[in-house]
């Protein structure tokens, strides 16, 4: 095996290329991908307004970001499958749908987290 043709700072610029280039794509091509980016942007504010630490700031932002990073690697199943071939196939659908219960279980942690903090904030008595 050898060396990577690109080394230090050069390959650092190529990644972030490809990386925003994937996130565009993901825009572009992925309406699952647009709500969840803006749901994020919405509920920022709302995670300083609502955490009332640092650790907590960064579980309310961190598990939605999670959401995002899971629904990135949902869409490149996805595509790959789909790239694969149109045909039904019993690995392709299991595959598909796999990813999509990794984006629900993201889900479920973003409504846990935000769920314990607000009841900790408003319901909780100490």
């Amino acid at each position: 095996m050898g060396k990577p043709e690109h080394k230090g700072l050069r390959r650092i610029l190529r990644a972030t290329k490809f990386s925003a280039q994937g996130l565009m794509s993901a825009w572009q091509h992925e309406a699952a991908f647009r709500q969840e980016l803006v749901s994020l942007l919405i509920l920022l504010p709302v995670a300083f307004w609502l955490g009332r630490t640092a650790v907590e700031h960064a579980l309310l932002i961190g598990v939605c970001l999670i959401v995002l990073m899971v629904e990135l690697l949902n869409s490149a199943i996805e595509a790959a499958i789909d790239r694969h071939g149109v045909e039904q196939h019993e690995l392709s659908g299991r595959a598909k749908d796999m990813g999509s219960a990794a984006v629900f279980v993201s889900l479920v942690l973003v409504g846990s987290v935000w769920g314990l903090i607000a009841w900790q904030r408003f319901l909780a008595t100490s």
